[in-house]
């Protein structure tokens, strides 16, 4: 009896689009920024009929076209559309769109997904940096606070608008290498059934022929329409996700200073030295920062309805553990008000006993006052 043909997953039509995210202010006038742009420049307009209705993006990120580049990865260069998106909490996202040369078997772009996702990119980020630096340098009056911080977020998404085979999304989830591809996985020890289903169980279609699989580094689409809606509400997500990175870093040193602080203004000493109005003022100012960009990033993206996209970005905000690094950001901004009220107190209580003991200062001035002049 002949076995039947192996089913080929081969790419007609695809690109690998490629992030890098960076922090580089705490805010960014969009409007100046602009102004201020001399490349080819547009707002983002999700493009969707139901994501229009479902999704609203009050201050839409600003996008910037590089031009051609040469990426460098470990099989050398490879050519690549760069472009770059600015949002208005400070995040610079560069994305290099590579194109996925016809007749690609998914199976092939494995090991360039683990390259990507499982390994160490130098190159690849401090070529990403170096862009989204210049583009900083360039757009300085329209920064707020500008910073460098070391930390970045990557990402990949392979989108594919047509396979050479056509099929349905429960085809593909079935029998193409999905869950291997979002992974990176190469060895030829084929995936435990529950990590495979904790992949392909974020899968999402709306249409029988389309196909999105979210992972926690990486993507899978089909989509035939050629719409970017979905890869833009990733890098949305990304975003927010790499801003309360920061966020957290900055808390976390921000609370160890201020310890260390605290430990060196010990003593009546520092009641003369203001150390205690110092530190509430640099508490108090970073408390209201933080304060702002919880406003910012929950005004980003307003889920407005239930359609399709809104679940697919809701699911993919959960699939980031996004609410995880928001409580770890919410609990140590927590810790900080609580130490700015207590050195809140510790400086009332400290002027209080300053009061005290200048009113038994005069007091006892005035008895040997009166001892002296009468005696």
């Amino acid at each position: 009896m002949q076995e039947p043909a192996r089913r080929s997953w081969r790419v007609a039509d695809g690109t690998l689009l490629v992030y890098r995210l960076f922090d580089v202010a705490d805010a960014l006038d969009l409007t100046r920024a602009e102004a201020l742009v001399g490349a080819p420049r547009s707002r983002l307009k999700l493009e969707g009929a139901q994501t229009t209705t479902a999704l609203d993006i009050p201050r839409p990120p600003l996008h910037v076209a590089l031009g051609p580049r040469q990426v460098p990865l470990a099989g050398g260069l490879r050519p690549a559309e760069a472009s770059a998106r600015l949002f208005d909490y400070g995040v610079v996202s560069v994305v290099y769109r590579l194109p996925i040369a016809p007749g690609t078997e998914l199976s092939e772009l494995i090991p360039l997904s683990e390259e990507l996702s499982a390994q160490a990119t130098p190159a690849l980020d401090q070529a990403a940096r170096a862009e989204a630096e210049e583009l900083a340098r360039a757009l300085a009056p329209a920064l707020e606070r500008p910073h460098r911080w070391e930390g970045l977020e990557t990402y990949q998404v392979f989108y594919v608008r047509r396979l050479e085979q056509p099929a349905s999304a429960p085809e593909v989830l079935a029998g193409a290498p999905i869950a291997e591809l979002l992974l990176g996985e190469t060895s030829e020890v084929p995936l435990s059934r529950d990590e495979r289903s904790d992949v392909l169980g974020h899968a999402y279609s709306y249409l029988a022929e389309d196909l999105a699989v979210v992972d926690w580094n990486s993507a899978f689409l089909l989509e035939p329409s050629g719409v970017g809606d979905i890869p833009d509400l990733l890098e949305f997500a990304t975003a927010h996700l790499l801003e309360l990175r920061y966020y957290d870093a900055l808390l976390d040193r921000e609370l160890h200073a201020i310890y260390d602080a605290l430990d060196a203004a010990r003593g009546l000493s520092d009641v003369f030295t203001r150390r205690h109005v110092s530190l509430q003022r640099r508490t108090a100012a970073l408390l209201l920062e933080i304060s702002e960009m919880n406003e910012r990033l929950e005004n980003a993206i307003k889920i407005v309805g239930d359609f399709y996209l809104a679940r697919l970005y809701q699911s993919s905000v959960r699939r980031f553990r996004l609410p995880a690094w928001q409580e770890s950001v919410l609990r140590k901004e927590r810790l900080l008000s609580g130490v700015n009220e207590l050195m809140k107190g510790t400086a009332d209580r400290r002027r209080g006993e300053l009061l005290e003991l200048t009113v038994i200062l005069l007091i006892t001035w005035e008895i040997l006052y009166a001892l002296f002049r009468h005696g």
